[in-house]
């Protein structure tokens, strides 16, 4: 039987137990074809470490989005601290990680924007998601809680689009009749990087905004309307940065960006017609989708018709190739993976991104087959 996202989302937070699966997190696999070492001696670093298997490099590189990076790099330090494996994950941006995986100068790339079926064939890659998370509007308004401030998707490409350009403008007022809304321009910031939090943003607001469609479009780069008066920040770090030092600025990050930064996030209008909040529930009821139909795994998931759905839920992607020039390391590469979508359900909804059902773990790890080395057989075959 299929749980739904949201289901298992509701069950993670409540119990804070794996989201969908029926390893035992706590333990590392002993399965000596699941994990090894190139380097490292793994029997060094943890008594519990599998046995070295030659045909998997246990240090692997990789880079992209920024999106993911909290949960990479948490998974990482628990893989690293499980296996001895060492995972080098640079948040470049999600341009920056298909440049680097294309050129074949890392492992694996990452990217919030799902590259085409027809792209995937083009460069001879495949793609599969990891996690869900969500892109949220955030504030720096004097006395605006986390929450306390509504927007509906047409005024969020209006403020952007400069048609809304100060804070107690009467459509905002209308909405917020109890907050108490400055006479003070609005400081747009943005992605100065090519992004894919950059990509699903952008795609949100074509989805709600003729004008933002016809004028400005969905990229991961594009050319903002209110760069002259706005500000450019490189990563979802950045605009972070960015949103915390510029008194009435709104910018948009990664939801764990905004937590981790105490950041005031506002609430948003949903295709349902609904304002909700941003939250691994909300993610989860934008993502219950059945992958299996999405060729390719191209998926994109922003605004969403469900109820309680959260409007700009995205789920992050891995690229790897299907022939590539050292198997070992991206062998290395899928068992991180294989290792993070069993034994990392935990740490992922401690940072609010939705882990995959089983089904679709099993669905993902599948079109690994694909992966060969010269010989025509699969690099890895999870255990």
């Amino acid at each position: 039987m299929r749980y739904s996202l949201l289901a298992v989302a509701v069950s993670c937070t409540l119990a804070l137990t794996a989201c969908n699966k029926s390893t035992d997190t706590a333990e590392p696999t002993t399965d000596s074809s699941a994990v090894a070492s190139n380097s490292t001696d793994t029997s060094t670093t943890n008594s519990a470490s599998p046995a070295i298997n030659d045909q998997i490099s246990m240090n692997i590189t990789g880079a992209g989005a920024s999106f993911p990076q909290p949960i990479y790099a948490k998974w990482s330090a628990d893989y690293n601290g499980a296996t001895g494996g060492q995972v080098n994950y640079q948040s470049i941006g999600s341009s920056g990680g298909i440049k680097q995986i294309v050129a074949g100068t890392v492992d694996f790339g990452a990217s919030d924007a799902p590259m085409t079926p027809e792209e995937l064939t083009k460069e001879g890659l495949i793609q599969f998601p990891t996690v869900i998370g969500g892109v949220v509007p955030v504030v720096n308004i004097e006395g605006i809680e986390p929450g306390a401030l509504k927007l509906d998707g047409k005024m969020l490409a209006d403020i952007y689009l400069g048609n809304i350009s100060k804070w107690n403008d009467p459509a905002i007022v209308q909405l917020n009749p109890d907050l108490s809304l400055p006479d003070s321009p609005i400081t747009t910031v943005f992605r100065s990087d090519g992004s894919g939090t950059t990509f699903n943003f952008t795609d949100y607001l074509a989805k709600v905004s003729p004008e933002w469609q016809s004028d400005v479009g969905v990229d991961k780069t594009v050319k903002w309307p209110t760069s002259a008066q706005g500000a450019a920040g490189k990563g979802n770090e950045g605009v972070a940065s960015y949103v915390n030092r510029m008194n009435n600025s709104i910018g948009y990050v990664e939801y764990a960006y905004a937590k981790q930064n105490n950041m005031s996030h506002v609430a948003l209008k949903n295709a349902a017609g609904n304002f909700v909040q941003p939250s691994i529930e909300s993610f989860a009821a934008a993502g219950d989708i059945d992958w299996a139909q999405q060729a390719g795994f191209y998926k994109v998931i922003t605004n969403s018709e469900t109820a309680g759905a959260w409007p700009i839920a995205a789920a992050t992607f891995i690229l790897v190739h299907k022939q590539p020039q050292d198997p070992k390391q991206v062998a290395g590469a899928l068992n991180f993976f294989s290792w993070a979508y069993d034994q990392g359900d935990d740490s992922a909804t401690e940072l609010d991104y939705v882990p995959f059902s089983d089904k679709a773990v099993a669905l993902f790890k599948d079109s690994w087959k694909q992966v060969v080395g010269k010989d025509g057989k699969p690099v890895y075959t999870p255990q």
